[in-house]
């Protein structure tokens, strides 16, 4: 398997493969952090915190998820010399080895990569959560949101398992841990059937009839 040694971003937040965040970078050690993988053309790594605050809080013990996903910047605007505004493409996920923190307060980390998803067709059972991701990316199009702004990162991949199960669990409000969860799971299928299982006990799909 293939390893990396990577700068980690923990965060309140999970980002999935091919899913897109929006960060707002103002502490030093991420405004440094976004300058070298500008200038270097490459990733750095979201983990979801278990404990502790996402701005660096003197003596505060910070744990993170050992599962993340590698970033990488497609959009990058200077507001100001100390205030940065990203657009972030999740890439493959990885598990995370071994970390050190270092003096400026930033994480590295040597990760190893995991297997991207297997591509599944979505079976017949499992359609109505597809069909409810389609609604949703159709009420963002009418709104004349320009591509690169939106939610979600074409191309739209609406008959795979993996890439509704993780664009669902993106939007869904649900806690980090559970997001956590979905990110970690193995199995698409398995991944897609348990969102399919809270988008019923949210009544979105009674909602649809």
């Amino acid at each position: 398997m293939q390893t990396l040694n990577i700068p980690i971003f923990p965060l309140g937040a999970t980002l999935f493969p091919d899913g897109m965040l929006a960060l707002k970078i103002f502490e030093v050690r991420y405004l440094d952090m976004t300058k070298k993988c500008l200038r270097d053309n490459s990733p750095f790594g979201i983990v979801t915190i278990d404990q502790g605050a996402e701005i660096q809080v003197a003596g505060q013990r910070v744990e993170f998820s050992d599962v993340g996903t590698l970033a990488t910047i497609i959009h990058f605007d200077a507001v100001q010399p100390s205030l940065f505004m990203l657009r972030c493409q999740g890439g493959q996920r990885f598990k995370v080895l071994q970390c050190e923190l270092q003096a400026n307060g930033l994480w590295r980390a040597e990760v190893e990569l995991i297997e991207p998803d297997e591509i599944i067709p979505i079976p017949s059972e499992l359609l109505p959560t597809a069909d409810a991701l389609t609604k949703i990316i159709r009420t963002i199009e009418d709104q004349g949101i320009e591509p690169d702004q939106r939610p979600i990162i074409q191309p739209y991949q609406l008959n795979d398992c993996a890439w509704v199960a993780n664009r669902c669990a993106e939007l869904l409000d649900l806690p980090p841990q559970q997001k956590q969860h979905l990110l970690t799971m193995q199995n698409p299928r398995l991944r897609l059937d348990l969102v399919q299982e809270l988008l019923e006990e949210m009544g979105v799909f009674k909602e649809q009839k």
